[in-house]
């Protein structure tokens, strides 16, 4: 990213797929930085974590996980009660099975 406004397009766009996704359902860094990516021509996982740590305290942020189906430990207690509320699909090691959970991010039309 070069300018502010081209990270503020990114952090929103990012925003606007981590809010997309259902109650019950994930979505992973890579896959929103995929869909990102495409509309902007760049960004990448490590990208969307990083917008996800600064700006996603107001959207639903534990139905964004790793390309494993896991979050950074230091949120495992929050994001498993959430997933346990929102009825996600879990394998007995506690991280989301991501082939029963997993939704595929998208953008709306701009």
């Amino acid at each position: 990213m070069t300018t502010a406004e081209e990270r503020e397009l990114y952090a929103e766009l990012t925003l606007q797929c981590a809010e997309s996704v259902p109650r019950g359902r994930v979505t992973t860094y890579g896959a929103i930085a995929d869909v990102v990516g495409e509309r902007l021509g760049r960004g990448g996982p490590r990208l969307v974590g990083n917008v996800m740590a600064t700006h996603g305290a107001a959207v639903p942020w534990w139905r964004v996980v790793r390309a494993d189906g896991s979050l950074p430990p230091s949120h495992d207690e929050e994001a498993r009660q959430a997933y346990l509320e929102e009825g996600t699909p879990l394998r007995p090691n506690g991280s989301v099975d991501l082939a029963r959970a997993f939704w595929a991010p998208r953008l709306g039309a701009q």
